[in-house]
């Protein structure tokens, strides 16, 4: 079975070697760079096997992507202080959302007459809405890339009718197929990213109910996450747009 990798970072500046990825299941990291293949080099390397292969990188790539950790303990956070975060946060909140549906959502009175019209409502009036048009409105940037299933689930298709009430508040709601998200190595979890120092990862059980926040912190994972946001803005389409596509009222 093919290994499942993840992209860590790359310090290129045009895109090509060398860059670090994780084995998510087994921990193992992969380095890729530019070979030694020079005997005169190779005869130099102790316990070097017959099918081992070296690989040159610059000792600033596993200093900004290598891992710090042998094993990361991971910080959790309640609801109480995940919802801080949209009240504190200084310049910028970006939010990527790869699931195929939300039990939150469909939980809610909107999705119901969602499936009955087509067309999720407006609820600008809410708690979400009144803060994120003032986030936004004292010059802050919040934005979100949601990454969508051909074809897409009832779940994604009520989220993109939302998208309307997302841009409403000023956010820069974008959308991506989830073929060209995998193009684009962007990983299969939810994130929100604060100011560009601190992930907040959302963790969903098996029925798509919300589970716990982790927190992190640490600049080279934090990087990381960066470098998946710039990938997937890059990758997505403005919402709107998005839902002409699919013959959608945007």
């Amino acid at each position: 079975m093919a290994r499942q990798l993840r992209f860590n970072g790359t310090d290129s500046k045009n895109g090509a070697c060398p860059a670090v990825h994780e084995d998510v299941n087994s921990d193992e990291i992969i380095v890729q760079g530019r070979p030694l293949t020079d005997p005169a080099e190779l005869a130099q390397l102790q316990h070097f096997g017959p099918g081992d292969a070296a690989v040159a990188v610059p000792r600033e790539l596993l200093v900004n992507h290598g891992p710090k950790e042998m094993n990361r303990v991971p910080k959790l956070i309640d609801l109480d202080e995940f919802r801080q975060l949209f009240q504190t946060f200084e310049h910028s909140a970006w939010h990527l959302e790869t699931r195929r549906g939300y039990a939150s959502d469909r939980d809610d009175e909107g999705y119901a007459e969602f499936v009955k019209t087509g067309t999720a409502p407006m609820d600008i009036d809410s708690d979400w809405c009144r803060n994120i048009t003032s986030q936004t409105s004292a010059g802050k940037y919040v934005g979100r890339v949601r990454v969508i299933d051909q074809p897409p689930t009832e779940g994604q298709l009520f989220l993109l009718s939302y998208a309307r009430c997302n841009a409403a508040t000023g956010e820069d709601a974008r959308c991506v197929w989830r073929q060209d998200a995998e193009r684009a190595h962007l990983p299969a979890e939810d994130f929100w990213l604060f100011d560009s120092r601190l992930v907040a990862i959302l963790r969903f059980d098996d029925e798509d109910a919300f589970h716990d926040v982790e927190v992190i912190t640490e600049p080279a994972e934090v990087l990381r996450y960066c470098q998946v946001r710039d990938r997937a803005t890059s990758a997505s389409i403005p919402y709107d747009r998005f839902a002409a596509r699919l013959g959608l009222k945007g």
